[in-house]
């Protein structure tokens, strides 16, 4: 038996990093209409990945109603966005067949394709996602307990008053303020990084450092389309979070075509 092993059974050779384009502010706009024409095309799968995340967020919330943790609500709120690269990967794989003229496939193919990541290096950027999810929960907390104090945590599930305080509303101008930068941040780690780990063999740093560095490269065009992205995304959560079915899928889609845009393919 060879030393070497079975050539099947070997790791595929990794992947040359993707080089950088100019992009322009036409790029958002391409990349919406391809994300609504891709929807359009395949509708059952964006529903069904916008429902796990639709419910999901229906269910943390009466969790929080139920063990009346429900001050909880404001910086999960504002967090639970973060979560959306991760939930929008299967949308990136519908959109790669899609682009590469395959249309006759079943959903249970989109799933053994996400099934086969955990081999892979997306569990790590997941992980990467969930903990700057936690450290937020965490320090919202904080600045919620710095500002108003720990006797106003514990009572603001009777009384809302607490929020319209000169304390509360200062609260809340400040931890918008931390949550948009936390939120800009982990979109220069994602904004190009989960699509590109789901069709090339990258280790999840680098396929961080290449996002950070297509934001770079394109600040302007990647700031317009962070804030697109949370526009969108907060009108969507308004109406009890029934816009995601429909801005979710687009989102994910369109992701996949600003990838597009962003870099150009060296294999």
């Amino acid at each position: 038996m060879s030393e070497l092993g079975d050539p099947a059974t070997l790791p595929p050779a990794p992947s040359k990093v993707p080089a950088l384009r100019d992009m322009a502010y036409g790029d958002i706009a391409h990349a919406l209409r391809a994300g609504l024409h891709d929807f359009r095309r395949k509708p059952m799968m964006g529903l069904f990945f916008a429902h796990v995340y639709v419910v999901g967020g229906w269910l943390l919330y009466v969790f929080l109603f139920v063990t009346d943790q429900i001050w909880w609500a404001i910086p999960i709120t504002l967090g639970f966005p973060l979560l959306g690269p991760f939930l929008a990967v299967g949308l990136y794989e519908v959109s790669r067949r899609l682009e590469a003229g395959q249309t006759q496939w079943r959903r249970n193919d989109i799933f053994g394709v996400i099934w086969r990541q955990r081999l892979r290096q997306l569990p790590s950027m997941v992980w990467v996602i969930i903990v700057y999810f936690l450290f937020w929960s965490f320090f919202a907390h904080m600045l919620f307990a710095l500002f108003l104090g720990p006797s106003a945590l514990m009572n603001v599930t009777s009384s809302y008053a607490y929020l319209l305080l000169p304390e509360g509303l200062a609260m809340l101008t400040v931890g918008a303020g931390f949550g948009a930068v936390f939120a800009f941040v982990l979109f220069c780690l994602t904004a190009v990084s989960l699509p590109l780990l789901l069709e090339k063999e990258l280790d999840f740093v680098t396929a961080m450092i290449t996002s950070v560095a297509v934001v770079q490269r394109n600040p302007g065009v990647m700031t317009a389309w962070a804030m697109v992205i949370a526009g969108l995304v907060f009108l969507a959560m308004l109406p009890g979070l029934l816009g995601l079915f429909v801005v979710l899928p687009i989102l994910g889609h369109a992701t996949w075509h600003i990838y597009r845009h962003a870099l150009v393919p060296r294999d």
